[in-house]
């Protein structure tokens, strides 16, 4: 059975009960992995606002759970990885990680990348995400990303979403 990773948004396993939307159809055909980037990240909850774990992300934590995950995974895996989780990844895959196909749901800090790492992307925001990538960013890459209507950041969120994305994840092994 193939692997996939599933990276948490900026919140973390507290608020993360909307990841059942994908892992109850993607149980039967991965060996999954869930990771709290805020403990990847060693992020201190004890101020749980959205303003200080993104803080925390954004100095230091980000590149502090890239290392974290490049530690833990060593084999090929896909990847399912929502906001900052996305980010991670990204980075992570940059640094080596073997990602078979990334899957990243609203992660906005990617407009900063600038460099793609080398394997297939598949990227999806709401169109009323004021955050997400301009399609010049997404150019530079020749990547294409879906903008799904009438969604903010947490599109992934979703159910209708959620379902449709873990289908299309599903058919790629």
């Amino acid at each position: 059975m193939q692997r996939l990773i599933i990276l948490s948004d900026l919140w973390g396993k507290e608020k993360a009960e909307w990841t059942q939307l994908y892992t109850s159809v993607l149980d039967n055909t991965f060996d999954i992995q869930y990771y709290d980037c805020c403990e990847l990240g060693n992020v201190n909850k004890a101020d749980y606002t959205e303003a200080s774990l993104h803080q925390q992300f954004v100095n230091g934590g980000v590149e502090k759970a890239v290392q974290s995950l490049l530690a833990k995974e060593t084999g090929p895996t896909y990847v399912l990885a929502f906001s900052i989780g996305g980010t991670i990844a990204w980075k992570a895959a940059l640094l080596g990680l073997n990602i078979l196909s990334l899957f990243a749901v609203s992660a906005t800090r990617l407009r900063y990348e600038k460099d793609s790492p080398p394997t297939n992307i598949n990227l999806y925001y709401g169109d009323e995400d004021p955050y997400k990538p301009e399609q010049a960013w997404s150019n530079q890459f020749q990547l294409a990303f879906e903008l799904i209507s009438f969604h903010n950041h947490s599109l992934y969120k979703d159910p209708a979403f959620a379902k449709k994305l873990s289908n299309t994840i599903a058919l790629c092994v």
